[in-house]
């Protein structure tokens, strides 16, 4: 009884998953939201490259349109199309920002250089899509069937038009691939979290 002693509980209550029960849940849904646009913008790329983007084209619209309207309003139908599908990447784009930043501000994920770089390049790629090539397209679309167009203007438009389509192609492509890798790593993200196991920080 000479020197007095402090008590220590045994077990503290400090850090265990009562306390941080709230984490898992919120890891779980930030995970589930990233996949959840990874696999929606992945699916829209690939469903627009590969399928939507030649139904203006095809022989069923050709029948519909008629021979006469065919030529001008394919292209036009395929213009309303394409800017759909490019807000539809600017959407996408935002939320994977949002998403990242989430990741970074709340749970302490270590943002890898590759994945800036490679969502920085697919939401340039859509916005440069969607307010610039898109729009560019459009004008020239117009004035390649214009009914007052010279014919030399409407030779040099066929030909501007056909070279910038032809690029929008090829990005379309890279876009495909790049989010099919952005899609891989949302379902597998490389490295884990700040946050350990709870159960860890128990006293014993």
């Amino acid at each position: 009884m000479g020197k007095s002693e402090i008590q220590c509980p045994r077990h503290s209550a400090l850090g265990t998953r009562r306390t941080f029960s709230y984490l898992g849940h919120v890891i779980g849904f930030l995970r589930f939201v990233g996949i959840l646009n990874a696999a929606g913008w992945f699916g829209a790329a690939v469903f627009f490259t590969f399928g939507a983007g030649f139904a203006p084209f095809s022989a069923e619209m050709k029948s519909l349109l008629g021979p006469n309207n065919y030529p001008y309003f394919s292209g036009a139908i395929a213009q309303i199309l394409i800017a759909r599908y490019f807000h539809f990447q600017v959407v996408c784009g935002v939320v994977a920002v949002l998403h990242l930043l989430a990741e970074w501000l709340y749970l302490g994920k270590v943002v890898k250089k590759l994945q800036v770089g490679l969502l920085v390049g697919l939401c340039s790629a859509a916005l440069l899509g969607g307010y610039w090539l898109q729009p560019r397209l459009k004008t020239l679309h117009t004035i390649k069937y214009g009914v007052n167009t010279r014919p030399e203007t409407r030779q040099a438009a066929d030909r501007s038009f056909k070279a910038w389509h032809g690029v929008s192609q090829v990005v379309n492509l890279l876009v495909v691939g790049g989010l099919a890798l952005y899609l891989w790593r949302a379902a597998n993200p490389p490295d884990p979290t700040r946050f350990v196991s709870a159960s860890k920080f128990a006293v014993r």
